[in-house]
């Protein structure tokens, strides 16, 4: 996958999925899917949290040598309370800092997409797979989050 198809994809998911996840009622998407399970609401606020901590990772990788940034997704999620966040709110939220995302990403040089970052896996990982990583991560919530 190029950063251009990233980017696109990213673009893609911006402008489709905020009508997709406005159609879910307010019951399924704020209901666990199973005991111990996030709700939707708490994944698409999970997602945020990827998004905010692969910011960091994407900027800081390009100016700090092989930066350490992990951070303990349930715990975010927690203490940020999505559960109880206006759906609107959290969503729009997700919609603009993707689209941040997307407009950072292309000015990251081919020489800087070889720059690393520790992401807490056994290895630190390049830029350019943390980038087409975070896209993975990002379809394979949005596909729990929408059923599909």
């Amino acid at each position: 996958m190029t950063i251009p198809d990233v980017v696109k994809r990213l673009l893609y998911l911006c402008d489709t999925v905020p009508l997709k996840i406005r159609q879910i009622t307010d019951e399924d998407f704020s209901t666990p899917r199973a005991p111990g399970k996030w709700s939707k609401q708490q994944i698409l606020g999970h997602l945020v949290d990827s998004a905010t901590n692969n910011h960091h990772r994407f900027i800081r990788a390009r100016m700090e040598p092989v930066p350490k940034i992990v951070y303990n997704s349930d715990d975010w999620v927690n203490a940020q309370h999505y559960q109880e966040m206006d759906r609107a709110q959290l969503l729009l939220f997700w919609e603009y800092y993707n689209r941040h995302l997307a407009s950072i990403i292309p000015v990251i040089t081919t020489e800087e997409l070889l720059k690393k970052c520790d992401n807490g896996d056994a290895e630190p990982h390049t830029l350019q797979f943390l980038i087409e990583d975070y896209l993975r991560h990002l379809e394979h919530h949005l596909k729990q989050i929408m059923d599909l």
